[in-house]
Order: structure tokens, then C-alpha cells, then sequence
């Protein structure tokens, strides 16, 4: 097969490619830096000239830039928007009342795809050039594309010269003899989502809570956030040692710590030596180490989130955060009562695989207080969570719960117990309080006051 003869046949303008959507049809955006950007503003400009184009059905996520999609004339009557995982972004859209959130534990979303909607009728993506056995390379993720393309009447791929190129990976490339059409966009840089920041003074003493908990040969899985960030900082300067990578999302902080020299992957029971991940985001940093390195692995999010595959890795430590807990020990995640943040993620998959793993520990972390934008200090330990919040971690499968006052084991405790726990790690000036409200809903034992 002559692949140069194939790409040429393929090869067509982006305002060419998106004639190819209809009124009523299910476009997948893939998703994080893969989303398209030729094809979003060929679209766009197709919508602001054809009024009839309407009722046209978008599913990606993790945004990290918006789309000219979402600024076309009366878009909130034209178009939905369906997230698996919002970022900011999506949550403007979702205020305009376009944007939606799909329920779903990310690893779920493969078999999802194969199973449930059976039918895309078009399918997107940001891919490297072309190589000399025909593949295009997603670069920064595996995620879910597969199972998106094995159900997509047509494929096009946005090539972009800026994209790393993963070369360990699975299910990580597509065939040009599986492509419709192929788009030459503009090369952009690929987008970069910063860092959580300078870690806080909250940052750091949780995470040196953490860091009492992680052994040498501990595989470690890293939410966003600064006290994940913080934990990696601090991991960097520490003597850990033969520390491994399995995780959902590969960030910054992986980088700094392997660069450091204590990530080798030598202790870990299976994928020795890789640093596997469902996708990458982060800075330029993070896509240059990437590039080409064989110690990282893309994996399907169907493997790296999956619990049995978790709990086969020795010593697995999941760090991740929440915005609040109620004295039960439920975990809210992913909203602010009802208006939603985030998403499931794999959070829950990592709490409970990491429980199974030999050795493992999961810890949910966050700050004792916020403040408000009126000024005001609010606990992020509540008597129940508020109305309308989801949670995210179902309270027998939390393991430590982490904030600037302490960790908490909450495995197994019972009503009173788990009370108690959550309240000594309470911001001071909120435990009376807590504990007025949790004799009323009847889990407090009075001789807890100490």
C-alpha cells in the first residue's frame, strides 16, 4: 500500500471536511488537547452561514480553550455541548444552558462507546503527521478514541506537527486506511494547561501528611490540583526511591519527579519500567518529555482506571481532592451543590483499587475552610453535604481523608467513629458547631467531647 498515494487521496481543506455534518447528526470533539482546531472554526464559520445547520450534537471534554462553535449566532438552539469531564469552560457553557454533563466513570467510557450509542456519525481529532507505516499518533492520550472510531461512520484527522508522539503506547494510533479525510490545520502549539500554582501554606502541610504514607517502590496516581502538585514538589526533594507511574492523567508534577531521578517503575508488579497514563495535559515541559520516550505509556482509560488492574500494583498511592465532606464521610467531588464543577473522573476507581492493592493507600484531600466571595469563612466539613451535590466517593470506600489538621483513616468506622474522625481534622473554629449537628443527626456519643 503506497500510505503518500492514500494521504494525498485523503488529504482536503478543513471548510471542505465539515460539509461532511448534517442537522441532527452526534460529532465527537475527542477531548483535552486533542480537541480540533482547523475543524472547530471551519464549523464554525458553517453555522454562521447556513441557519438551517441546527440540532447538531457535540460530545469531548476537559476543554482547554474555548470553541468558535460555541460562539455562533443563537448556539444554545443549534448545538449541545456533552462533557464527559467539564473544565472551566465547559462550566460557561453549561451556564448558558448548552452545555451538559454524561454520568459516567470515565474508565467506563470505551465499553460505553462499543455498547451503548453503537453510532457516531462523525469523529474528530488532533493527531502527529503521518508516519512511514501509515499511523497517526493521538500523542497525548489513548483515553477512549478507539472504541469512538470503531463506531464512527466518518473519521477526520486534524494533523498537527506540534504533537507529541507516544511510542509505547496502546490503542494510541489510527491507520490512514481507517481515515475519511485527513485536515492539515495550521500547526498550532498544542494547548497547555497550567499548574496548580505555588502551593499554599495549606498545600504543603497536607501534603507532608501524605508524604509520612509513601513507601519506596510506591506507584503513585495524581489528581490536579496544588496539593498533588505540592506532594510531587516535595517528592523531588525527599530520599523516595524506584517510585513507579499509573495514573489517569499525567501532569507536571510526574515530570519534575522523574526528572529528579525517583520514578524508575522497577518495583511495579506489572507495566515495569512504563509510566502508563489515559491522557496528558500540562505545559510545554511535560509534552517535550513525552515526545518520543519509551518509559511512557498511553494506555485505554478502560485499562489505567480499571480496579483490577489497579489492585494488581503493590503499594499503589492515589492522591485526590474534593470539595467538600459531610460527617458521614460522603465525598463531594465534582459540584457545589447543584452547580456542577468537574466530573466522576476515575476518583472512585482509584479509591477503591488503591484499598485492593497490596500495600495501597488512597487519600481524599482538601482544605479545612474557603472563603466566600463575600468574605465570609465556610467549612468544607459539613453536617451533610448540601443540597444537590453529588458524591462522588460513597462513604465505605473512603480510606484517609487529609486536611491541614490531620488524616483520618475512615475505613470501617462506624457512625459515631467516622464523626468524630472527620471533626478532629475540622477547621477549630467550626468543630463546636459540627458537634452540635452531629448529636442532632444522632452520631455523636457524648463521652467524644473531650
Amino acid at each position: 500500500m503506497d500510505f503518500n498515494a492514500l494521504y494525498k487521496q485523503k488529504l482536503t481543506s478543513a471548510n471542505e471536511a465539515v460539509k461532511v455534518i448534517k442537522s441532527g447528526d452526534w460529532v465527537d470533539f475527542a477531548w483535552g488537547p486533542n480537541t480540533p482546531v482547523a475543524l472547530d472554526k471551519a464549523l464554525a464559520q458553517r453555522f454562521n452561514e447556513d441557519s438551517s445547520l441546527k440540532d447538531v450534537h457535540f460530545y469531548g471534554g476537559v476543554l482547554m480553550s474555548g470553541l468558535e462553535i460555541f460562539n455562533i449566532e443563537h448556539a444554545e438552539d443549534r448545538i449541545t455541548w456533552n462533557s464527559w469531564h467539564m473544565s472551566g469552560i465547559e462550566r460557561k457553557i453549561w451556564s448558558r444552558g448548552f452545555g451538559f454533563y454524561g454520568a459516567l466513570r470515565y474508565s467506563e467510557l470505551p465499553r460505553w462507546y462499543r455498547e451503548n450509542i453503537k453510532r457516531i456519525n462523525v469523529a474528530t481529532i488532533v493527531t502527529s503527521p503521518m508516519d512511514e507505516n501509515g499511523n497517526f499518533c493521538y500523542g497525548l492520550s489513548s483515553s477512549h478514541f478507539r472504541a469512538v472510531f470503531d463506531v464512527a461512520d466518518v473519521i477526520i484527522v486534524e494533523v498537527n506537527k506540534n504533537m507529541p508522539r507516544t511510542v509505547n503506547g496502546v490503542d494510541d494510533n489510527i491507520h490512514i486506511s481507517e481515515v475519511d479525510m485527513i485536515v492539515e490545520g495550521e500547526n498550532p502549539p498544542i494547548l497547555e494547561m497550567g499548574g496548580a500554582g505555588e502551593a499554599s501554606e495549606v498545600d504543603k502541610k497536607v501534603a507532608r501528611l501524605i508524604m509520612e504514607e509513601i513507601p519506596n517502590g510506591a506507584c503513585l496516581q495524581l489528581g490536579i490540583g496544588g496539593m498533588p502538585n505540592a506532594v510531587g514538589s516535595m517528592i523531588v526533594d525527599s530520599d523516595l526511591k524506584d517510585l513507579g507511574v499509573h495514573t489517569e492523567m499525567y501532569v507536571d508534577a510526574f515530570v519534575d519527579i522523574a526528572l529528579a531521578g525517583k520514578i524508575t517503575g522497577n518495583a511495579k508488579t506489572i507495566d515495569k519500567g512504563r509510566q502508563v497514563f489515559a491522557f496528558a495535559a500540562g505545559t510545554k515541559k511535560l509534552y517535550e518529555y513525552v515526545n518520543n520516550n519509551p518509559v511512557c505509556m498511553a494506555a485505554p482509560v478502560s485499562y489505567t482506571n480499571d480496579v483490577r488492574v489497579v489492585s494488581q500494583i503493590d503499594n499503589f498511592i492515589s492522591i485526590n481532592n474534593a470539595v467538600d465532606i459531610d460527617l458521614f464521610g460522603q465525598v463531594n467531588a465534582e459540584s457545589s451543590g447543584t452547580k456542577h464543577i468537574s466530573g466522576s473522573g476515575g476518583q472512585l476507581d482509584f479509591v477503591l483499587g488503591a484499598y485492593l492493592s497490596k500495600g495501597g493507600k488512597s487519600f481524599i484531600c482538601c482544605s479545612s475552610t474557603f472563603t466566600q466571595k463575600d468574605g465570609t469563612l465556610s467549612s468544607r466539613i459539613r453536617p451533610t453535604l448540601a443540597e444537590g451535590s453529588i458524591i462522588t466517593d460513597p462513604r465505605p470506600c473512603v480510606h484517609y481523608f487529609v486536611t491541614e489538621y490531620g488524616k483520618v483513616n475512615l475505613k470501617g468506622l462506624s457512625s459515631w467513629q467516622r464523626a468524630e474522625a472527620i471533626i478532629s481534622v475540622a477547621h477549630p473554629d467550626f468543630r463546636e458547631n459540627l458537634i452540635a449537628e452531629a448529636e442532632k443527626l444522632h452520631i455523636w456519643r457524648r463521652s467524644n467531647k473531650r
